[in-house]
């Protein structure tokens, strides 16, 4: 089995901070990274989010203002210089330009040195060498600004939920009384992530980066060696059966699975998630002030779409129920491509 940096794949609102902290138990073999490409997304000079393109103050606050694609991956190549293997959770879109705009290579990342760190990861180099860097620019099908000589370092997996349940997760963060604490003012469609991950999804699959095995769908298939088996994970199976499928999860990313992973109540965990999750305010309270993670006494009763719109209504008002729904529309056939991967018991 492969010791790649694992980088968890996702989307916002899928579950996938409480997912997150049952990695943080293992904090000595695992060095977690919370979503970290968000600095240079939303903040930096080469930021591509246009949440705060007009409000100069709230990125110079954030403290990522000068986090480009380079210096976040210069922070994971540090980290992994410490030899624990690294795990990644990060929401796709942060390496995607959004509303399916042509990707180029981050001007950061334009020039890459051909040798690898400690952490088995490519060193960005900051000289002129033409004989060992390439030009900034597109690469072939490769959607994202991040070069496919990078992406290939890490063992990538997929967190998914279904939008039904993330996109008015989302939406409430955007409103009072949390927008106060998140600082994201107004919802934007464009930010819930689907067509980010399934294209990305598609180019490793298609590059050979993963599979073409897949994780309990294909169980007498060999996986070639240097190669990872698609993994994707469904946050709502999940919280019915934690401990099957984060065993298979485990499985399949080359971790020992204990039950114990399931359980962090003790106030120096706590401290730890508040110190890693703090940057998100507003978006983690539930995953924070959690202290295990335990199997849903019941199942989620699925509702029809009739019943879930007359609740968004009461909850947000027709023209937000609206909304909510258009979003979720464009975004289930996304997902139910994704879902068709995802592990089964």
């Amino acid at each position: 089995m492969l010791n790649k940096p694992v980088f968890v794949a996702t989307h916002p609102r899928a579950c996938s901070t409480a997912f997150e902290r049952v990695f943080m138990t293992r904090r000595q073999s695992l060095q977690t990274i919370h979503e970290p490409f968000g600095d240079a997304y939303y903040y930096g000079p080469e930021r591509m989010g246009s949440r705060f393109e007009a409000d100069e103050k709230a990125r110079a606050e954030s403290g990522f203002s000068d986090s480009t694609f380079r210096t976040i991956m210069d922070r994971i190549e540090q980290e992994a210089a410490e030899g624990k293997r690294v795990f990644i959770k990060d929401i796709t879109y942060y390496l995607v330009p959004p509303n399916q705009q042509s990707s180029a290579i981050a001007p950061s990342l334009a020039r890459i040195e051909r040798g690898v760190g400690t952490s088995g990861l490519p060193v960005v180099a900051g000289g002129k060498d033409t004989d060992s860097d390439h030009d900034s620019g597109a690469e072939a099908d490769n959607p994202t600004v991040v070069p496919r000589e990078i992406l290939e370092k890490f063992h990538f997996t997929f967190l998914i939920r279904h939008p039904k349940s993330a996109i008015p997760s989302y939406y409430r963060c955007c409103i009072p009384p949390l927008v106060q604490r998140t600082g994201f003012d107004y919802f934007m469609p464009e930010e819930a992530g689907y067509d980010e991950l399934r294209r990305l999804f598609d180019y490793l699959k298609d590059a050979g980066l993963v599979g073409p095995k897949v994780c309990t769908r294909t169980p007498n298939m060999e996986v070639p060696p240097g190669q990872v088996e698609i993994c994707v994970l469904d946050a709502d199976d999940m919280l019915d059966d934690p401990v099957g499928y984060l065993r298979k999860y485990c499985e399949s990313v080359g971790l020992d699975f204990s039950e114990a992973m399931l359980n962090w109540d003790s106030e120096e965990a706590h401290q730890f998630a508040r110190e890693q999750f703090e940057k998100w305010d507003g978006f983690h309270d539930d995953a924070i002030n959690s202290t295990d993670l335990k199997p849903r006494q019941h199942k989620k009763a699925p509702k029809s779409d009739e019943e879930l719109y007359a609740e968004w209504v009461e909850k947000y008002g027709q023209e937000a129920a609206d909304l909510i729904k258009r979003t979720v529309d464009e975004n289930v056939a996304d997902y139910e491509y994704l879902k068709q991967y995802a592990i089964k018991l």
